[in-house]
Formats: structure tokens, sequence, C-alpha cells
């Protein structure tokens, strides 16, 4: 399969020497800012992470084809997320949730272009440390992490498989017709992984 999210890239950027704790953070700061709002400055806010978005690549030497890149290789989760969402909602809310989620995606990928997946490991254990007199796992939580991580491109490598297997058999590519595999494929994936981790111990 090929690869669908770009992970770490070596560079010498100011992006790739910053450390990882302070790019999780600054990363959650705005996923949160922009899940969390739900006024008239959703748009501002939503804007200007797309800005933060596009400095960012071009500060890390990647440039604007990469970026558009990392929104191609999951535009199928992009559009039949936004096609469901159409159904229930206003098209202006749609299209909010949908930019919402791309910034989040193209920012979370930018940090795992910049960021190797052990130092996001590494900052997440530590961050979460002071928290462990209250219960909290530092491991569970970064074990959880590398699983959000490898997980998007899991199902985008779903969408292509079964976007290609609808285009051998000759048949037109319809929305409604992959929302339903890539479902099955995504609930049997979480499955297996679980039932990967409880056999590993992990519950």
């Amino acid at each position: 399969m090929r690869r669908v999210i770009a992970l770490y890239r070596p560079g010498s950027s100011l992006l790739h020497r910053m450390p990882a704790g302070i790019k999780i953070l600054l990363l959650m700061a705005v996923a949160l800012a922009i899940t969390l709002t739900v006024t008239v400055d959703t748009l501002w806010l939503l804007a200007g992470a797309a800005v933060l978005a596009v400095t960012g690549y071009l500060v890390a030497g990647f440039g604007i084809r990469e970026l558009g890149r990392q929104v191609y290789v999951v535009r199928w989760i992009i559009v039949i997320m936004l096609v469901t969402q159409l159904v229930f909602l206003p098209w202006t809310t749609a299209l909010v949730n949908v930019g919402r989620v791309i910034v989040v995606l193209v920012l979370a990928a930018l940090v795992t272009l910049t960021t190797r997946i052990a130092d996001l490991l590494d900052a997440t254990e530590r961050g979460l440390r002071p928290l462990e007199r209250f219960g909290v796992n530092p491991r569970r939580i970064g074990l959880l992490l590398a699983m959000t991580i490898t997980t998007i491109p899991v199902i985008a490598g779903f969408a292509r498989a079964i976007r290609d297997a609808q285009r051998a058999r000759g048949g037109r590519i319809r929305l409604w017709s992959m929302a339903l595999p890539l479902l099955v494929l995504s609930l049997k994936h979480s499955d297996d992984l679980a039932d990967a981790l409880i056999a590993r111990g992990v519950e």
C-alpha cells in the first residue's frame, strides 16, 4: 500500500527544531479554538488557522504543494463527511465543520512531518506524568496518540481501495456506494485493533 500520509522528514527548519511538546500544545490549542467556537468569530478563527497552516508548511520548507497533497490523500473522507452533514445541517454549517477537520488534519500532518513519532510519544508521556496521581496512565495515552496518527492513513487507504475496486468493475464512483463499505471496513479495523490490544494485555 502506498503511503497516504507523510511521516517524519528530516530537516533543519524552525519547526523541525521546535520541541515536540510545544508543537503538540499548539496543535491542541488551535484544534480546541476552532472546534469549540460557535459564534461569528468561528470564520475568523478558521481563516487564521488556515493561514497558520500555510505559513507552517512554508517555514518547514515543504511548500503549498505538500499541503495540497495532505488534503488530497484524504479527499474521499472529506467528501463523505461533507455529503453526510449536508443531509442534516445547513450548507454553511457543513462547510465550516469540514473546514475545521481539514485545518486540523493538515496541521497534524505538519507535526508528524517535522517530528519523530518517538519524540511525540515521549513528550506526551512526560506531559501527562504529573497526572499519574489521579489515575491517568501516560503510556496508554501515548499509545492512543500513536494509534490515532496511524489510523487516519489506514482509513484513507480503505477509501482508495474501495474506489479502485469500483473502477476495476467498470462502474461509476458514487459517494453513497463508498460510504457503507468504508464504514464496514473501518469498524472491522477497530475490532481487529481492539482484539490485538486485548491479546497483549491492554484493556
